[in-house]
């Protein structure tokens, strides 16, 4: 009897242990069920959009997902991901040469013939500020040249199941680099597995020394970054004529990973606009008023164009330059 009550009592041990467990469970180890706002109540002016919860692993709002179109300087998303596959030491000298000069689209750069930085810092100024000479250096500068570099990223593109994209450069200046916002959200998510991209796309800004005693200060392409009130994970813009005003992010909202993709949106604040309707609508499932779309004013402190970075508020003898205006 003894033993039978014995057994009765482990039993009931046993149950409450595994109750317990279950309770203390991480809850990022199950994915929680998708709840999905009303479509009707979510108003994009963008051409081709695809909204993707990337806990639920399902899109949540798809417009023209699947079109095949230019995809500009979000390009440098992929360009960024074979750099960092490559192992190369990102402390190592890059200089810019006559072959990284646009001459297809005759974009201007503020980084001269001659400018060396480390590899790590062209890898910043051409994620955050899209800085196309600094793209096109680092890909010459990947092993085999500029053609291996576009083949990897190419192959990695496939890898990704990114079967409707292809590139032809690594700047996104060629309207032959195309995509769709399906693929598009893929390369997202990939690229959030990167630190470094995380880092580098939600930089505000930037100074960088050219030469002793001078800095050049560079800001973030995406206003959502700058103005700090957003979760933003990556963010990449891109503009070329071919492919409109482009934005791609992973962003928290309500309390959820999303990956929002903007493409081919006519205007200068379009993209914008339609991400702040996107994050509205996410967390109230209502239409956003056309006056909140596009704040008027942000508390976004700038010293000289852009944002004192902590790293340089020593450096009192040298002169910061005034930031070019974002063009992508």
């Amino acid at each position: 009897m003894k033993a039978r009550g014995l057994a009765v009592f482990i039993g009931l041990i046993s149950l409450a242990t595994c109750a317990w467990a279950e309770s203390v469970a991480p809850v990022a180890a199950t994915k929680l069920p998708l709840v999905t706002p009303d479509v009707t109540k979510l108003r994009l002016a963008s051409a081709n959009a695809l909204i993707f919860d990337a806990q639920a692993d399902q899109p949540i709002y798809a417009k023209g997902a699947d079109m095949v179109q230019p995809i500009a300087s979000v390009t440098k998303l992929m360009t960024a991901m074979v750099v960092l596959d490559a192992g190369q030491p990102l402390d190592d000298p890059v200089v810019i040469g006559i072959d990284d000069f646009d001459l297809l689209k005759g974009s201007h750069s503020r980084l001269r013939l001659g400018s060396e930085l480390p590899r790590g810092e062209m890898l910043r100024l051409a994620l955050m500020a899209s800085e196309n000479r600094a793209a096109s250096a680092l890909a010459r500068y990947y092993p085999g040249g500029m053609d291996a570099c576009v083949a990897a990223m190419n192959r990695k593109a496939i890898a990704l199941g990114m079967n409707n994209t292809h590139f032809d450069d690594p700047t996104g200046l060629s309207s032959a680099n195309v995509s769709t916002a399906s693929d598009l959200s893929r390369m997202v998510r990939a690229a959030a597995e990167y630190e470094l991209i995380r880092t580098y796309t939600t930089t505000p800004s930037y100074y960088v020394e050219v030469q002793p005693g001078k800095l050049l200060g560079y800001s973030n392409t995406n206003s959502l970054v700058r103005a700090g009130q957003w979760d933003i994970t990556v963010s990449k813009t891109g503009f070329i004529r071919e492919a409109g005003k482009c934005l791609v992010m992973l962003a928290n909202i309500a309390s959820r990973p999303i990956v929002i993709v903007l493409l081919d949106s006519y205007g200068r604040l379009t993209r914008i606009g339609d991400a702040n309707r996107v994050k509205y609508w996410l967390e109230t499932g209502k239409t956003m008023p056309a006056s909140r779309a596009l704040p008027r004013s942000t508390t976004t402190k700038r010293v000289n164009g852009t944002l004192v970075p902590t790293s340089t508020k020593s450096k009192t003898s040298a002169k910061p330059s005034t930031p070019a205006k974002a063009r992508t």
